[in-house]
């Protein structure tokens, strides 16, 4: 018997929310605006569910897109209705059909313990597909391959379909690698991301009594973040709730940025053709911002044409007005952010409520050396990752060697990890053996003694690991977890390597491969008992949002990609300008241009308190110097919402500040250290300084800030 909470719950939801938590049954379509709760009704309705409705929790289906939102998802229903929310199958799309493959999987060919690749090991095979190919990585970039064999899967496409109608020589040599690189992930018994699901939905079509035996099971399925579908997850939903039509999705269109890995849009778009009698209910009421930021942001997206009606509103105060700002250079703009960070922690705000977000990833490095010069607090989101350390990729390469002896990526990361004898020469004969027999790269470890040319020391480094490997799995089958992980860096002599080096960064390295027993805790503490299967299976799956936490005392620095889905009292937005945002991709297609101005509306939304968003006079980014146009998001903004802020530069050198004397009037001629002459067509009296709009003969129309650009009156070129 399921017990559940009391009917007051429903007393924390506005009357739109509580329609969507009560709707019975049947297809529903929860258009969630930023920050209008939809986590909260998404999970009330889960817990309403069960408790009037009498559904088991056993019988749910909840998924999302990072195990943050699931294990938050998860944590809310137990609060509502007891213990029994532990078993239910919420969890991102991965992880979920990761579930189902290793019950149901051995039909296709594989074994219920396959290795799930990420993207580095995914990566790694490639490289050796090219290698084995004998093609230059230099003109057929690996991560290139990676994307085009990605982009594939997420439309269904298959390698033998990829082959049939190649469209240039890269897209030739590209099917070649994909049909390769799956050979080789089938020899492995492994699959990657995107295999997780596509194979789900290749079983599905191919054995309809296990698609029906998953359908009876979940009566109701909920999926979270419904725009960033691709067609595949779009396939998978709709092929388990075809029968009984118990479809709940939450999404936002205005919040859809990753058409460049996959996701459609038009499956949030055109819910309704898919089922005509769905319910649709809008949440407009924000929680998060001040009415301000708001109205700023609704007054760029609403500049959209591929979108679902929406105004989103607030109870919230008005707020203070989004701040302006206009810098000399990309340097005078670090300088801003930085030094306006600085004055509101001075008055009392904390790093860790404010964030810095960028458009493109290149951006950070001036934003890092002025907060590096204030000596100020900062993590930039999006480096290197806990779990693709190198310490930490070698440790589970052991523990996925020990479960699956046919995965060969891992097997050729720790071979001579610590180094123990076996170098390339040794793996280049016993890979050669390997492919003239026709064997398993383990199999032909095993009978080293057989293979032509290795030297009686050779053939004992061999054993020697072979044994390690085989022990460490003997111990596997009595050890917990984490007992297990230190057997690993013991016997290995990994840890001792690491001791004996007496260096900081190895210091760092050994404080990470401690801190992974800490994940084992935690994942303890959350599950009970785990497997060494479960463990492979979560840090294979761990996302990069599952890595942020947002209360450690630092600024936060990111793309405005990775800060989908978070929330900061204070935001800087940087770069606002045509070519970087929007970027320069996106300018020649209406589709990308839509996806942009989605994106700017997302970071937008992400500030709940002090929005800043600044652009520069000139900007050297990607090797070059530019001086392009305010972004069309800038002017897009209401007037009564936005207040320009005119900050002196303290950092400039002061002979850059000496230009202020310099007289320019209207159709005047000057001359620009690069571009050359140029004729005044415009200027704009500011505060301080005055902005120029000048006819360039060789680059054409740029706006120059009179204080700064390095101009003279008249033809001849500065010296």
């Amino acid at each position: 018997m399921v017990t559940g909470p009391p009917d007051e719950y429903l007393d924390d939801l506005n009357p739109t929310q509580r329609e969507a938590v009560l709707h019975t049954g049947g297809p529903l379509l929860i258009i969630a605006g930023a920050g209008s709760g939809k986590t909260r009704v998404l999970t009330y309705r889960i817990a309403h569910l069960i408790h009037h409705h009498r559904v088991s929790p056993w019988d749910l289906m909840a998924l999302t897109f990072t195990n943050k939102a699931a294990g938050e998802m998860k944590e809310r229903v137990e609060r509502l209705v007891g213990v029994a929310a532990r078993d239910m199958m919420v969890g991102t799309f991965h992880s979920t059909f990761a579930r189902v493959l290793r019950r149901e999987i051995e039909p296709l060919g594989y074994s219920s313990r396959f290795t799930i690749f990420d993207e580095v090991d995914s990566m790694r095979l490639i490289v050796q597909v090219l290698d084995e190919m004998g093609l230059d990585r230099k003109r057929y970039h690996p991560r290139a391959l990676k994307g085009v064999i990605s982009a594939a899967k997420n439309e269904m496409i298959d390698e033998e379909s990829f082959a049939h109608a190649p469209e240039d020589f890269f897209a030739e040599v590209a099917a070649q690698v994909y049909k390769s690189y799956q050979s080789k992930l089938r020899e492995h018994d492994a699959l990657d991301f995107d295999d997780l699901l596509l194979v789900s939905l290749n079983l599905f079509e191919l054995y309809p009594s296990v698609l029906e035996r998953y359908r009876e099971k979940y009566k109701h399925v909920l999926v979270d973040e419904y725009q960033d579908t691709n067609i595949v997850q779009y396939r998978l939903v709709k092929m388990l709730a075809e029968e009984h039509r118990n479809l709940s999705v939450v999404g936002d269109d205005d919040q859809g940025i990753y058409s460049w890995r996959g996701a459609d849009i038009r499956n949030i778009l055109e819910f309704e053709k898919d089922y005509p009698d769905a319910r649709i209910i809008k949440l407009e009421q924000n929680y998060r911002s001040t009415g301000r930021i708001l109205s700023a942001a609704g007054a760029v997206v609403v500049n959209n044409v591929g979108r679902k009606e929406k105004t989103l509103w607030t109870e919230n105060p008005a707020g203070e007005k989004v701040r302006y700002h206009l810098a000399s250079d990309e340097h005078g703009e670090a300088r801003f952010a930085s030094a306006e960070l600085e004055r509101l922690v001075s008055e009392g705000r904390r790093y860790d409520e404010a964030a810095v977000f960028y458009r493109t990833h290149a951006q950070s490095r001036v934003l890092e050396e002025s907060l590096v010069r204030l000596n100020m607090p900062y993590r930039i989101f999006g480096g290197t990752r806990f779990y693709e350390r190198q310490e930490i990729k070698d440790v589970v390469a052991y523990l996925r060697l020990i479960v699956n002896p046919k995965d060969e990526v891992s097997l050729r990361r720790v071979i001579n990890v610590p180094a123990r004898g076996i170098g390339k020469n040794t793996v280049a004969a016993l890979d050669a053996y390997a492919a003239r027999i026709g064997a398993p790269l383990m199999a032909v470890l095993r009978g080293a003694g057989d293979v032509p040319g290795l030297s009686a020391r050779q053939q004992k480094c061999v054993a020697g690991f072979v044994g390690l490997i085989d022990g460490l799995a003997d111990s596997a089958e009595e050890l917990e977890v984490g007992e297990l992980i230190e057997q690993v860096w013991t016997r290995t002599g990994y840890m001792e390597e690491l001791e004996s080096m007496r260096s900081l960064e190895a210091e760092g390295r050994i404080e990470n491969l401690k801190e992974l027993l800490g994940v084992v805790k935690d994942f303890q503490s959350e599950y009970g008992a785990v497997t060494l299967d479960d463990f492979l299976e979560r840090v294979s799956l761990v996302g990069e949002t599952d890595d942020l936490e947002t209360d450690a005392g630092y600024v936060s620095l990111m793309s405005v990609h990775n800060a989908k889905g978070l929330e900061f009292p204070i935001v800087f937005m940087v770069g606002m300008e045509e070519g970087v945002f929007p970027h320069v991709r996106s300018m020649e297609s209406e589709e990308e241009l839509e996806e942009e101005r989605r994106l700017c509306y997302v970071g937008m939304t992400r500030a709940e308190e002090l929005l800043y968003m600044s652009h520069a006079a000139t900007r050297s980014l990607w090797g070059g110097l530019s001086a392009n146009p305010v972004s069309r998001f800038l002017r897009e903004l209401p007037e009564e919402c936005v207040e320009e802020v005119i900050w002196r530069d303290e950092g400039a050198a002061e002979d850059e500040r000496e230009g202020t004397s310099l007289e320019v009037v209207k159709g005047d001629v000057v001359s620009h250290a690069k571009w050359g002459p140029g004729t005044v067509v415009g200027l704009t009296e500011l505060d301080n300084d005055v902005e120029l709009t000048v006819d360039f003969e060789s680059v054409g129309r740029k706006r120059l800030l009179l204080s700064y650009a390095p101009l003279t009156v008249g033809t001849d070129p500065l010296s």
